[in-house]
C-alpha cells in the first residue's frame, strides 16, 4: 500500500493544473515554478505511486489510466482543503457564515437579485462572495472547491456536479426601434443570421446555444462586436452596431430608455434554462444549504406552475 503521508500537496496541485491544461509548461506557469522544477516534482510523484501518470507527446500531455484516477481524487482532496481553509478563515474573522457563489451573466438579470433579496433579509449575518464569470469557470470553481454553488447555463459541462433548474427565461431579438425587422412580432432565426450581431464572448453558454442552432442551418453567426454584459449589448444595439439575441428579462430594463424593440424568434430553441450546480448536496455548508433550500421551496416550484 502507498504511504499516504508521502503525498506532497503542492505536487498534487501541480499535477492537477498540468493535467487540466494539457501541458507541463502551462502547469508550471500556472503554479509559478520553472519547467525543470515542475518536471522534477511530477517525476517524484510518479515514482511515489509507482506508475506513469502522464503520457507525453509533442502536442502536450494527457493523463494515463493511473493519472485519471489520481486526478479525480486529487481534485476532490484539494477542493475539500480549500473549503476547510475558507471555513477556518471565516471562523477567525468571527463570521456567522459565508456563502460563496459564482454565476454567469444571465443569472444577474433576474434570478440572483430576486433570491438574494430574500436570502439577505432572512440571514443578515451571512457574508456573501459573488463572482460574475463564464458558466464554465463557475462550474470549475465548484469542482475545485473555490465556490460551493454556481449558476450556469444548461449546456455547460457538469460532470461530477449535482444540478437543479433554478430559472427559465426566453431568448428574444433586440433591435433599434427603427430597424426593418422591428415591424414584426415574430422573426425567423434564419433572417436574423443575415445581420451583424452584438454578442458576448463566444465561449459563453448563451453564444454556444446560438451557434449550435445556426450550425444545422449551414449558417454562421456574424458577431460584429463582443462585450461583457447585457447592459453593454443593449447599448451597442441602440447605437446601431448590430442586433442581439438575449434573455427577455435582461433586455426589458433597457428597452424603453434606449429606444429598443423586441421580437420573439421562430426557428430556434428559445427557452433559456439556468442550473444551480453543487458538488454534493449532502455536504453543503449551512449558508449554501440555506440558499439551496430557499431556491427549492420558493423559486424552483414557480418554474412548473
Amino acid at each position: 500500500m502507498i504511504n499516504l503521508s508521502r503525498f506532497d500537496l503542492a505536487s498534487l496541485r501541480l499535477f492537477v493544473l498540468t493535467a487540466e491544461s494539457g501541458s507541463l509548461t502551462a502547469g508550471a506557469d500556472l503554479f509559478g515554478i520553472s519547467l525543470a522544477a515542475a518536471s522534477k516534482r511530477i517525476a517524484e510523484l510518479e515514482a511515489h505511486v509507482g506508475s506513469a501518470l502522464l503520457l507525453r507527446s509533442k502536442k502536450g500531455v494527457v493523463p494515463t489510466a493511473a493519472g485519471q484516477t489520481l486526478l479525480r481524487h486529487a481534485v476532490e482532496l484539494i477542493a475539500r482543503l480549500e473549503q476547510l481553509s475558507m471555513a477556518m478563515s471565516d471562523f477567525h474573522r468571527g463570521a456567522h457564515g459565508h456563502l460563496r457563489i459564482w454565476a454567469n451573466a444571465s443569472a444577474f438579470g433576474r434570478f440572483l437579485p430576486r433570491v438574494l433579496a430574500v436570502y439577505t433579509r432572512r440571514h443578515p449575518h451571512i457574508r456573501i462572495d459573488l463572482e460574475d464569470v463564464l458558466s464554465e469557470d463557475a462550474a470549475k470553481a465548484v469542482t475545485a472547491g473555490v465556490a460551493e454553488l454556481s449558476v450556469i447555463g444548461e449546456n455547460t459541462p457538469t460532470e461530477g456536479l449535482q444540478t437543479l433548474v433554478c430559472d427559465v427565461d426566453e431568448l428574444v431579438l433586440v433591435m433599434p426601434a427603427g430597424h426593418p425587422l422591428a415591424v414584426r412580432q415574430l422573426v425567423e432565426f434564419v433572417d436574423i443570421l443575415e445581420h451583424d450581431l452584438v454578442g458576448m464572448n463566444r465561449s459563453t453558454s448563451l453564444m454556444r446555444q446560438i451557434q449550435s442552432m445556426a450550425a444545422p442551418l449551414g449558417k454562421s453567426v456574424k458577431v460584429r462586436v463582443q462585450v461583457r454584459s447585457f447592459d453593454a449589448m443593449c447599448r451597442m444595439v441602440s447605437a446601431g452596431v448590430g442586433l442581439a439575441i438575449l434573455p427577455r428579462t435582461a433586455a426589458l430594463p433597457h428597452a424603453p430608455a434606449l429606444g429598443l424593440a423586441m421580437a420573439e424568434i421562430d426557428g430556434m430553441w428559445t427557452t433559456r434554462r439556468l442550473l444551480l450546480a453543487m458538488r454534493d448536496a449532502a455536504q453543503l455548508s449551512m449558508p449554501a444549504q440555506l440558499f439551496v433550500d430557499l431556491v427549492k421551496t420558493e423559486f424552483a416550484p414557480a418554474l412548473t406552475a
